[in-house]
């Protein structure tokens, strides 16, 4: 397959209330599709027989796999067990069900941290299995590589046309901005909010500030995921990135002037930097003719608004 048409398909988004899929639900609105979702009370995705009686009934033309188990670096030292176990259902359930449902096109969403953690930047998928991984979310890791080997093994002994996108990582509207299992962006807009609403004059940032990341905002990556959708074919998983890299510090103050907050940053040495640098190759994505719109010096300020608006 080379290019997929999706005027007048039906698309279930698994994972739509998340921070990727309500940015796919954005995306595909623009679309002449239907739009396929179901809430966590409406279809358990852990269980197996109400996955494939779901994909069944409704018959989606093609299925784009954004639910997942996620958190930041302190929700997945605590909670290894669920980030392999709840994804690896996840991914089977969904994955098996597409299959059975003679359903021949699938988006799967991975993440960059399957990638060693001392590989070369910028990070070429074929940096893969190549060293080992993080150790602060190798469960995650783990369970994501073998998504991504899932679809790649349908492919191959079946001809299903099951694809892999492994974002950067991502920020914007409904991320999880909970500071006990929140991803550092997420953390910091949170964390800056309380700051200028109790007038504190320090900022902690955990480690040492000095790790470099890549961020991309979801509705780009959304936009890339559905041009993937339509435009790419291949066993190799693809990357998905912004190419803008930051140290932790830098970004650190880029939300604390969103907030309108001079506040010193307090570095928090006791706590893990991760991974020391970050940066995927996106060369592959590019090459298709996709490039990304939102930069970061625009995105979080709307992002840190979006949340003083709609936090609860």
């Amino acid at each position: 397959m080379t290019h997929f048409d999706i005027t007048a398909k039906k698309i279930w988004v698994a994972g739509h209330r998340g921070m990727v899929g309500s940015a796919l639900v954005r995306r595909l609105q623009r679309e002449d599709c239907e739009i396929i979702t179901a809430t966590r009370d409406e279809l358990d995705l852990i269980n197996t027989a109400a996955v494939y009686d779901f994909v069944t009934r409704n018959r989606p033309d093609a299925i784009i796999l954004a639910a997942a188990k996620v958190g930041g670096i302190l929700a997945n030292a605590e909670h290894p067990v669920e980030f392999l176990s709840e994804n690896l259902a996840i991914e089977l359930n969904v994955i098996n069900a597409a299959h059975r449902a003679d359903i021949q096109r699938l988006v799967f969403l991975g993440s960059s941290c399957i990638y060693p953690k001392l590989a070369k930047n910028p990070i070429p998928e074929e940096a893969l299995l190549t060293g080992p991984l993080e150790p602060t979310n190798d469960a995650y890791a783990i369970a994501k590589i073998a998504g991504l080997k899932l679809c790649q093994a349908y492919r191959q002994q079946y001809g299903r046309d099951y694809i892999s996108c492994m974002p950067t990582n991502l920020y914007g509207p409904h991320d999880n901005f909970d500071l006990h299992s929140a991803h550092v962006l997420a953390a910091f807009i949170a964390k800056a909010y309380q700051s200028k609403i109790e007038g504190q004059q320090s900022f902690n940032v955990w480690g040492s500030g000095e790790p470099l990341r890549e961020f991309m905002h979801v509705d780009d990556c959304a936009d890339a995921i559905i041009f993937l959708m339509s435009h790419y074919s291949s066993d190799m998983h693809i990357n998905i990135g912004s190419g803008e890299e930051i140290r932790i510090t830098d970004l650190a103050n880029l939300v604390l002037n969103a907030a309108g907050l001079t506040s010193n940053i307090v570095f928090d040495h006791s706590k893990p930097d991760g991974t020391p640098r970050k940066l995927l190759d996106s060369s592959r994505l590019q090459a298709l003719g996709w490039t990304p719109r939102i930069a970061l010096k625009e995105g979080i300020p709307a992002l840190y608004n979006w949340y003083v608006e709609h936090r609860t």
